[in-house]
């Protein structure tokens, strides 16, 4: 049921994005989701999409034709190049926070206001257990 949450409101959201002016396919989430306000490298998107470098090339390629993004050099190491959002997909992102926006209000509407605040402390609680244990000295 999990997965096919998931999938509903990730349709959900693109479509919210697409009816705002903004084209795009659900498999560009995968950068949207991921990138940091001041850019990110290719490899590090990949990394946290949990996708490889090559798939994530071929979506910079496709979201750069679209205009939402371009490559920049790094300032931190002139081999390396920053994907950053133009403004045109600071837009786009800001459409997909406020489809979340929506998603959310409605989720209250149908669970009311308690079984949100219960379903948000459960998927915590269930995100939480499948992170990493970063403390030292922890197995």
């Amino acid at each position: 049921m999990l997965g096919q949450a998931y999938s509903l409101l990730g349709f959900q959201i693109v479509d919210g994005v697409v009816g705002a002016g903004f084209p795009q396919k659900p498999k560009h989430s995968a950068v949207f989701a991921q990138i940091d306000p001041q850019g990110s490298r290719l490899t590090e998107l990949a990394h946290r999409a949990n996708i490889t470098p090559q798939a994530m090339g071929e979506l910079i390629d496709e979201l750069e034709e679209l205009g939402y993004v371009t490559r920049q050099p790094d300032p931190t190491d002139r081999r390396a190049k920053l994907i950053v959002l133009t403004d045109e997909g600071r837009a786009a992102v800001e459409a997909g926070r406020q489809t979340i926006v929506g998603l959310e209000q409605r989720i209250t509407e149908i669970l009311g206001e308690k079984g949100h605040q219960a379903l948000r402390e459960m998927l915590n609680k269930l995100l939480a257990e499948g992170q990493p244990d970063t403390e030292a000295g922890a197995s």
